[in-house]
C-alpha cells in the first residue's frame, strides 16, 4: 500500500495523536501570572484579618494595619494623628478580640507624612499580616476597612468595609503624605485601616475623610494650595497615604516583604 494514501496518513495521525499527553505543562522558566481578582467577599475577609483596633485609655482611638511578624513580635502601621488623639499606653484589639499591650515604635522617622508603627507581642496565637501592592491608578477598584466611632448610645459596628474607586493620585503629596483620593466613604475611626486593590493588597492607609469639620488638610507638602475649584473637587473624597510611602521611609530595620506569613 502506497504511505502516501490518505488511509495510511490518517492511521499515523490518529497514532500519533494518542500517543501526545492530554495537556501539555508549561514551560519550568514560564512567566507567573498576576493573581486574579480577588473575590469581594474574600476581600473583605483578608481585610477584616490584617485590620486591629488601638485603644487609648480603654477607648478605640483608631485602625492600624498588621504590617510585619518576627518571632512572636508584631508590627502595626496607623496614623500619627491616631495615636496623638490619644496617649500612651496603646492596647491592640486583634480580630479574635483579644486585647495586647502594644508600644510605639520611636526610631521611626516618616518625615512629616501622616504614619506611626506599634508594636505588640503574641506567643500563643498567630496573625495575618499584610500583602503590600503598588500606588493604584486612576479608575481602579479599591476598598476600604477600618472600625468606625460609635456614636453615643448606638451600637457598635465593628469592622466596616467601603468599595469605591480611585479618584485621582496627585503628583505631589497633600501635607501629612495624602496623594490617594477615593470614592470609598470612610469615617471617623477608620483612620489607619488599609485600602487594598482587587488583589487583597495594601495600597494605601486611610486617614482623611470627605468634608472634615475641622482642619485644613488641602494643602501641599511643599506650603503650595491647590486651587479653589480643585480644593473643593477634593473635599468630596476620602484621601489616603500610598504604602509606597510607608516602604521608603520605613525603619532600615524593618524588612519590607509583598508575602503575607498566612
Amino acid at each position: 500500500m502506497d504511505w502516501r494514501s490518505p488511509i495510511v496518513l490518517a492511521t499515523c495521525i490518529s497514532s500519533i495523536s494518542m500517543m501526545l499527553p492530554s495537556k501539555i505543562p508549561p514551560p519550568k522558566n514560564s512567566i507567573k501570572q498576576l493573581p486574579a481578582e480577588v473575590p469581594q467577599k474574600r476581600l473583605q475577609q483578608q481585610a477584616e484579618s490584617i485590620a486591629l483596633r488601638i485603644r487609648s485609655s480603654g477607648k478605640v482611638a483608631g485602625t492600624g494595619i498588621a504590617i510585619r511578624k518576627q518571632g512572636s513580635d508584631y508590627t502595626v502601621l496607623t496614623n500619627e494623628h491616631v495615636l496623638k488623639a490619644g496617649k500612651a499606653p496603646y492596647q491592640i484589639q486583634t480580630p479574635d478580640r483579644k486585647i495586647h499591650q502594644a508600644t510605639q515604635v520611636k526610631d521611626a522617622n516618616f518625615k512629616g507624612n501622616d504614619l506611626a508603627l506599634l508594636r505588640f507581642t503574641s506567643s500563643g496565637t498567630e496573625y495575618t499580616t499584610a500583602k503590600l501592592g503598588a500606588v493604584p491608578k486612576v479608575g481602579d477598584e479599591v476598598f476600604a476597612g477600618g472600625f468606625p466611632f460609635a456614636e453615643e448610645g448606638a451600637k457598635d459596628r465593628g469592622f466596616v468595609f467601603k468599595t469605591g474607586k480611585v479618584w485621582r493620585v496627585l503628583d505631589k503629596a497633600l501635607e501629612g503624605g495624602y496623594q490617594i483620593g477615593y470614592t470609598n466613604e470612610i469615617e471617623k475611626g477608620m483612620s489607619g485601616g488599609p485600602l487594598l486593590n482587587i488583589r487583597g493588597e495594601v495600597v494605601g492607609v486611610n486617614g482623611v475623610h470627605a468634608y472634615p469639620l475641622w482642619g485644613d488638610p488641602y494643602q501641599y507638602k511643599d506650603g503650595t494650595e491647590p486651587s479653589a475649584a480643585l480644593r473643593e473637587q477634593m473635599s468630596k473624597y476620602s484621601w489616603g497615604i500610598p504604602i509606597e510611602t510607608f516602604k521608603q521611609l520605613a525603619p532600615s530595620a524593618f524588612e519590607i516583604t509583598n508575602v503575607s506569613n498566612k
